[in-house]
């Protein structure tokens, strides 16, 4: 698929020189800008759906965690250690 990008001089001027200054081909660093950004995009989509869920479901349960249970349980699992989840409280 062939796509064409009209883009301001002033930017045409900084991607060449970008190019230039890390050899590659202006067409290579508007790919990578470009995949990045897209990358970027659909990660942002996942966690809102995600967060919208997560939503819906404490509207539905009314299960929260307290943060200091939820750090205590992550820093030993970072650590290796085996930790039981925390366990949900009720507001």
């Amino acid at each position: 698929m062939t796509t064409s990008l009209k883009l301001p001089r002033a930017l045409r001027a900084r991607v060449a020189r970008v190019a230039k200054k890390t050899g590659r081909t202006p067409h290579r660093v508007m790919l990578d800008a470009i995949e990045r950004e897209t990358v970027r995009e659909e990660r942002l989509e996942t966690f809102m759906k995600e967060a919208v869920a997560a939503d819906r479901t404490i509207d539905e349960t009314g299960e929260v965690y307290a943060a200091a249970d939820v750090h205590r349980w992550l820093l030993r699992l970072a650590s290796g250690k085996k930790a039981a989840p925390p366990r949900p409280w009720r507001g």
